[in-house]
């Protein structure tokens, strides 16, 4: 008896396990088999999946270790989120998508997939919280099939070929809270959605659409003889509208010589710009008033050169001040090769960086060849102005001061490279892009340069035709290699560091003898090597209670501009020493560089408890 019970107690456990190893088996070989099948279906020309997704491992949850692959758990072969972003991924919509039937997240942005949004597209990602399929190359309609996936909160398809209506029925997706579509070849009424879904600027640049906060659509006639009315009307203004134009023709010329006469510093390039004023500019930010090109070029006094602030490699940036006082910086950026599709990919990526030590993107025009940024105003300059011209004025920055912008640039800096996603490098640092707020707090600027690092290789980017940046801060290995790396940014921000705690410019010392003929890097390498290092402290800030921590800081500028690379430290270190230099100021008030200072939308992490449960 007890043998037979004990027979019968196998029996259970066995039943048991393969039950339980079915349904774990059955989950993990569905996910392993969508993930083949994408492999398979994609053109993969920079190897991004190639070289990460090997499948001849059968560890638990070896799948969560690839690249842009997040799961629910990183010991179970269930995806959550596939994030295939920025890497040049050729073909069609991967239908083997279906198969992760788990999946909350697809993005498959900023990619060059061409071809149609498949019209069962809710059978093939059912349960998705957010779909992105911007800036790439579908084309067709956007299916109204799409409005079955209840539980979207978030539709990015913006910078694709996509023709046709906006499906009405979207509006009906209750969870929705953004949707884009901008930069498409869309028509007709937009739907009706809810005030909880941010629509703003996201029907730019369909010329097409209408209704909701677009012009109002256009119903057609019922009388016939409508057309000949307005025809007879149009004739009988045409003859008295083209005697009239002949008169202004010649007064319009003769005001426009008179004009170029008591105005020949009137830009050119902004003359250009008449006729194209309605053009709206893309804003990020929710807060700041829609504006068009109209606006901009009032505010600048149509880009006049009395309202120029800056100037540098990437472009000219003005002042602008809107009727209400309002005031803010349009940068013009220079002629580059970008394509009008590569530099909108660009923004839209840009425009959703955010960090307190950043300049913030506020939106951004494309008129004719024309390229503008709007920037908030950076009411007390450049560190580079403050440092320098101030000082010629016989007013030096308090320590305490400097302290605080090195600090403060260094967690900017820090967050693009170790927790911006995607991580940049950006390529350009020096004293001039570095402004500063009402409360000298600082913010990073200038991303002109900026190019986002490759997913795997996120190490290392190239150049573009071997730009560099300011002379004085670039790495010694950019001139061999035209390669950036985050070490090069490092290697620039150590000179930032030695402006600072020498008063010197990086490519003048007025300090060193008058046979040196070096940088300012140069001139700290040969003291350093003379035992003299003491001597390149800024001779205002000696004696004043803070001669220690000038001392470590001047050690970590040194050691982010050694020679070799390897040496340098990486960001987040920096960040962290200068951070403990400055620790009895209290000048941070968050532990974690890391986080954002917006903090994301929680209702979409809502959607994805919401979602788990579901599949559960």
């Amino acid at each position: 008896m007890v043998m037979g019970n004990q027979i019968l107690s196998a029996h259970i456990v066995m039943v048991v396990w393969l039950l339980l190893s079915c349904s774990i088996t059955y989950g993990s070989e569905n996910d392993i088999s969508c993930l083949k099948s994408i492999k398979a279906s994609l053109q993969d020309p920079n190897k991004y999946l190639q070289s990460s997704w090997d499948f001849n491992n059968n560890t638990e949850g070896f799948i969560c270790r690839f690249t842009g692959v997040e799961c629910w758990h990183p010991d179970e072969n269930r995806v959550l989120n596939l994030k295939l972003s920025n890497m040049g991924l050729k073909g069609q919509f991967p239908r083997g998508i279906k198969n992760c039937t788990s999946i909350t997240g697809l993005d498959l942005s900023m990619n060059k997939l061409s071809g149609t949004i498949p019209e069962d597209i809710s059978k093939v990602v059912e349960y998705v919280t957010s779909l992105d399929l911007s800036s790439n190359d579908f084309s067709g309609e956007i299916p109204e099939n799409l409005s079955n996936c209840t539980y979207l909160n978030s539709i990015k398809l913006d910078q694709n070929r996509l023709s046709g209506t906006i499906p009405a029925q979207l509006a009906t997706l209750g969870r929705l809270k953004t949707f884009s579509v901008s930069n498409n070849q869309l028509t007709g009424p937009v739907p009706s959605f809810p005030s909880s879904v941010d629509i703003s600027d996201s029907y730019a640049n369909n010329p097409g659409l209408c209704g909701g906060p677009l012009k109002a659509c256009q119903g057609k006639s019922s009388k016939s003889n409508t057309a000949v009315i307005a025809a007879a009307a149009v004739g009988g203004v045409t003859f008295a509208a083209l005697c009239l134009g002949v008169g202004m023709f010649f007064y319009v010329r003769r005001v426009a010589v008179r004009k170029k006469e008591e105005d020949p510093e009137e830009n050119k390039w902004a003359r250009i710009l008449k006729g194209t004023k309605k053009i709206k500019v893309s804003m990020f930010e929710k807060s700041v008033s829609k504006m068009k090109l109209s606006d901009l070029m009032k505010a600048t006094s149509n880009f006049s050169k009395g309202n120029i602030i800056g100037s540098g490699r990437t472009g000219t940036v003005y002042k602008a001040v809107l009727d209400d006082g309002t005031s803010f910086m349009v940068k013009r950026l220079q002629e580059s090769q970008h394509s009008e599709k590569e530099f909108l990919s660009e923004m839209a990526t840009l425009g959703t960086v955010r960090h307190r030590n950043l300049v913030s993107l506020l939106g951004f025009c494309v008129a004719k060849k024309e390229r503008l940024l709007v920037f908030n105003d950076m009411p007390n300059g450049t560190l580079h102005d403050q440092l320098h011209s101030a000082a010629a004025e016989g007013r030096t920055m308090e320590w305490t001061l400097r302290l605080k912008v090195a600090i403060g640039a260094a967690k900017g800096l820090a967050w693009l490279h170790h927790s911006c996603n995607p991580r940049i490098i950006h390529r350009n640092i020096s004293s001039k892009c570095i402004l500063l707020d009402a409360d000298f707090e600082p913010k990073i600027s200038d991303f002109g340069l900026a190019r986002l690092m490759n997913p795997i290789d996120t190490h290392l980017s190239t150049f573009v035709n071997g730009e560099f940046g300011d002379l004085g801060y670039v790495a010694p290995e950019y001139t061999r290699t035209l390669v950036a790396t985050p070490k090069g940014d490092i290697y620039s921000f150590g000179t930032v560091l030695l402006e600072l705690v020498t008063g010197e410019r990086p490519t003048e010392v007025s300090k060193a003898p008058e046979t040196f003929k070096g940088n300012l890097v140069e001139w700290i390498t040969q003291l350093s090597s003379n035992s003299q290092l003491h001597d390149a402290i800024d001779k205002s800030l000696v004696g004043q209670g803070f001669d220690s921590e000038l001392f470590q800081f001047l050690k970590v500028a040194c050691n982010c501009v050694s020679l070799n690379p390897k040496e340098r430290p990486t960001m987040f270190e920096v960040y962290q020493l200068l951070r403990a230099i400055g620790g009895r100021y209290n000048f941070t008030t968050e532990d974690d560089i890391l986080v954002p200072t917006e903090p994301g939308d929680a209702d979409n992490l809502e959607e994805l408890i919401v979602a788990r449960e579901d599949f559960s």
